[in-house]
């Protein structure tokens, strides 16, 4: 079986082909996982430029598109490369792969989700046509194709599966040495990892640590992050509450590469996410045997197993979050069920298997279909 992973966002110019797989680390991490179960993987990613590539078992493949192509080329690349599924990123993209479809209807096509929204009301009409032709859809959490499902976008015949988002390579090591590398504590030691935006919701995050530090007095909390509008807020929270002060150590914006050895040297991964599609962090919290302390929503609870391991609490209510942290910190050690956890359900070769069967689902079903 051979299968073309097509990335429809255009790679950015300035970015060359090999450190594109560095910048998107999960354009390279998913076709890894997927090579990993024996099937042969192309990536197909439209870019300025032409290129060719091979890292370990996959090619890659750089396509330039012009804006009157019609999905003509990326077509033809594909008929030339010889695959028998198409697995398009993005549920944005529906346009293109239909696109793409004209030229190649005998090609089934698998969208993944990426944080998707599902279409206003009024435009509905034409993305069910562009979604008929959907042979099958994954996101990370059942829950989260409800609002497709709900207003039909999909086809009867399309196939739905639940598939995380992604995986990564992290380990547990050793926590003793990633603190002495790292400089973190805390008993707890917590750890933050996302924008400091609302939809994360760094306010409630340090709320609710405020009032777990009052059964909790040596809790700290390691916060890390990128776009920080909310960061002057967050810096006038933690001045006006000595519930706060020392124990909360804005860090900042940290390479990617050091994440392991942070997660490594916390006890809790500590997230007020809104929404997400997946949650990469989370997933690499669980490869280093974090325990998650997170909110109650779709993608969390799939990757957690309803809160199998770790504490759910709901979005928006520090209190619980309070509860959830001292009962973490409390509770019996955790660590190895968390990285069972994610042995188990959540890492590559696993990602690389359920792949690998929706795709030969999708051809089987598509072959009845015609047949």
């Amino acid at each position: 079986m051979h299968v073309a992973q097509v990335n429809f966002l255009s790679a950015p110019v300035d970015i060359p082909p090999e450190a594109l797989l560095t910048h998107w680390s999960t354009l390279g991490d998913v076709a890894d996982a997927v090579a990993s179960a024996g099937t042969r993987v192309s990536v197909v990613q439209v870019a300025p430029y032409q290129h060719r590539m091979t890292r370990g078992a996959v090619d890659y493949h750089f396509v330039p598109i012009t804006p009157d192509d019609g999905g003509r080329r990326l077509a033809t690349v594909l008929g030339d490369l010889g695959v028998d599924v198409v697995h398009a990123n993005g549920l944005g993209f529906a346009r293109q792969a239909h696109e793409v479809s004209r030229y190649r209807p005998d090609l089934p096509i698998v969208f993944q989700d990426h944080a998707d929204r599902a279409p206003p009301w009024w435009r509905r009409a034409q993305w069910r046509r562009w979604y008929a032709v959907a042979a099958g859809v994954s996101f990370t959490a059942q829950e989260q194709a409800r609002p497709f499902v709900d207003a039909k976008l999909f086809g009867p015949r399309t196939l739905q599966f639940s598939i995380p988002e992604s995986s990564c390579l992290f380990n547990p090591g050793s926590r003793e040495a990633a603190r002495v590398e790292t400089h973190m504590h805390g008993d707890p030691c917590l750890l933050w990892i996302g924008h400091l935006v609302p939809g994360k919701d760094p306010l409630a995050m340090l709320e609710g640590v405020a009032q777990a530090s009052e059964r909790l007095p040596d809790l700290h909390v390691w916060c890390v992050f990128g776009t920080s509008p909310l960061l002057e807020k967050m810096q006038r929270r933690i001045a006006a509450d000595p519930r706060l002060a020392g124990r909360v150590h804005l860090m900042g914006s940290v390479p990617h590469a050091r994440i392991e050895r942070l997660m490594q040297a916390a006890d809790i991964f500590v997230s007020a996410s809104h929404r997400e599609s997946s949650g990469y962090a989370l997933l690499e919290a669980m490869a280093c045997g974090t325990i998650p302390v997170v909110t109650d929503i779709p993608s969390f609870r799939a990757i957690t197993g309803h809160g199998a391991v770790g504490r759910l609490w709901p979005v928006g209510d520090p209190a619980r979050l309070a509860d959830a942290l001292v009962a973490v910190a409390t509770g019996a050690p955790a660590r190895r069920a968390v990285r069972a956890r994610f042995d188990e359900e959540l890492s590559p070769a696993v990602l690389g298997r359920r792949w690998t069967d929706a795709y030969a689902q999708v051809i089987e079903a598509s072959r009845v279909g015609t047949s």
